[in-house]
């Protein structure tokens, strides 16, 4: 089974390949945006294995996240 949890976009590195810092609930990671080159800062992306995989809204992106941290998987809240 494989999961992908959404994030923010902070920040965004374009190099050999597209980077950004992305918020989880309140952990902060660098993921690979190769493959959503729309992403921009203040979007909400979801992220499996380091890699951004699509984009999706906001509204999604907090309730998925409300869900996970109910279930204590993240720290909650948003940076």
């Amino acid at each position: 089974m494989c999961l992908a949890i959404p994030g923010k976009v902070l920040s965004i590195t374009d190099g050999a390949l597209r980077s950004g810092r992305v918020a989880f609930g309140g952990i902060v990671k660098d993921v690979c945006l190769a493959y959503v080159p729309e992403a921009a800062v203040g979007d909400y992306v979801i992220v499996h294995v380091g890699f951004a995989i699509s984009r999706l809204d906001e509204a999604e992106a907090q309730r998925t996240l409300a869900y996970f941290s109910s279930m204590g998987e993240l720290d909650g809240g948003e940076p």
